[in-house]
């Protein structure tokens, strides 16, 4: 806990390397302290619970193009940044309603929760498999032979992805994920810019493929869907396919390396897991609370926006940390910053947004947590931490970057 003097103001400061490490005391400091926090940088930040989630589901806009002059659009023109949205503006992420409730109506006539439960099967094998491989080499990397390759390949075989470069789609996928970092470093913007361009045109070839060669697959089902005549245009289908493919597998890889990592750090919740397998539902639930797959979500007000006495001034970019409020113990209780797998309104926790933009893949994320945590768990009784854990860099989506274990 840092010991900033009562004199100078508290100030979200992410760029320390306290930070990476453990983010939740200076998260903690900012909820006591400043729950509504006008950042110099020209942003405003909530942290508590009741205050996050009345955010989520206000249905304030997510469109970035209605930010008002000031130092937050500065930074972002001084980078040399356009207003040119990602994946054309055209993901649901990124849509406010009407457009957002016609794609999210369209999308999930395809991604139906039939379609995500009939995946489980082909999810078990996967994790078998990958776990046969950790039993043979005695442990590794977990991101590497776990967390990572299993949410990526079940996105790819559910969208039904032609043969695509694999690495390069993997290296896109992190370059573009960096667009929803809190940064104005002009390098950075370029880089997520031409990933987003090619990335695109990548998805947007896979999509043409699939025209040409239907099959039994969420992208043919994407292709074919229509309400009233209404169906997905060509560059709306290219922005719905990269952005279930970039936040199908992203989010889930922190879920199943942090969730592990949660549980090492605290062997009686492991121990207790062992006993009560039946627990693992609550578990994952629990494990998105106590260490949030994304950090952060964004609103922007269009009229003043009233929070904890404060008035937030029309077109102000408004930042959600759903990782703060999940721990917040008005909500949670005193042992909010405690791991407790059986803790009985887990599934209270923020981590997949709320409101219209609730996730999407909410469903397939909690299948995967299970299904890797709960055999992991189960397979090696000896699982444990190897060495130090590396972070990937990022403050939205804090996760492992490699988490070395033995079994």
């Amino acid at each position: 806990m840092s010991t900033v003097p009562h004199s100078e103001p508290l100030i979200f400061n992410p760029f320390t390397p306290e930070f990476m490490a453990d983010p939740y005391p200076h998260y903690a400091e900012l909820r006591r302290e400043v729950p509504v926090h006008e950042h110099p940088g020209g942003f405003w930040m909530l942290s508590r619970y009741a205050d996050v989630d009345a955010l989520l589901r206000s249905n304030l806009s997510v469109e970035q193009r209605h930010v008002a002059p000031g130092p937050f659009r500065d930074a972002y023109t001084n980078a040399g940044v356009t207003d040119e949205p990602r994946l054309k503006g055209l993901a649901l992420l990124d849509r406010d309603a009407p457009d957002h409730t016609r794609l999210r109506k369209l999308v999930s006539k395809a991604f139906t929760p039939r379609a995500i439960y009939a995946m489980e099967p082909r999810i078990k094998a996967l994790v078998d498999e990958a776990l046969d491989g950790i039993a043979a080499a005695g442990g590794g990397d977990l991101v590497e032979s776990l967390a990572f390759p299993l949410p990526f390949t079940v996105i790819s075989r559910m969208l039904g992805m032609p043969p695509t470069d694999t690495k390069r789609m993997r290296y896109l996928t992190n370059v573009l994920m960096r667009s929803v970092e809190p940064t104005t470093d002009p390098e950075v913007m370029r880089a997520v810019e031409a990933a987003d361009a090619e990335l695109f045109g990548l998805v947007g070839e896979a999509v043409a493929w699939k025209r040409d060669n239907p099959g039994d697959d969420l992208l043919s089902q994407l292709i074919a869907v229509e309400d009233d005549g209404d169906v997905l245009s060509h560059d709306e289908l290219v922005a719905q396919v990269t952005m279930l493919y970039v936040a199908g597998h992203e989010t889930t890889v922190n879920l199943i390396s942090g969730g592990t990592l949660a549980l090492l750090r605290n062997p009686d919740q492991l121990d207790l897991l062992r006993a009560e397998p039946e627990l693992i539902e609550n578990a994952v639930e629990e494990m998105l609370r106590y260490d949030a797959p994304v950090h952060n979500s964004r609103r922007i007000n269009l009229e003043p926006y009233h929070v904890g006495g404060f008035e937030i001034p029309p077109g102000s970019f408004i930042l959600a940390n759903l990782a703060g409020a999940n721990r917040d113990e008005e909500f949670f209780g005193p042992d909010a910053e405690e791991l407790r797998l059986d803790r009985e309104n887990a599934r209270k926790q923020l981590s997949l947004g709320g409101g219209i933009h609730h996730c999407l893949g909410a469903a397939l994320a909690r299948i995967e947590g299970r299904v890797a945590i709960g055999g992991l768990v189960e397979r090696f009784p000896d699982l444990a931490l190897n060495g130090e854990v590396e972070w990937n860099g990022l403050l939205s989506l804090r996760g492992a970057a490699r988490l070395p274990i033995s079994v």
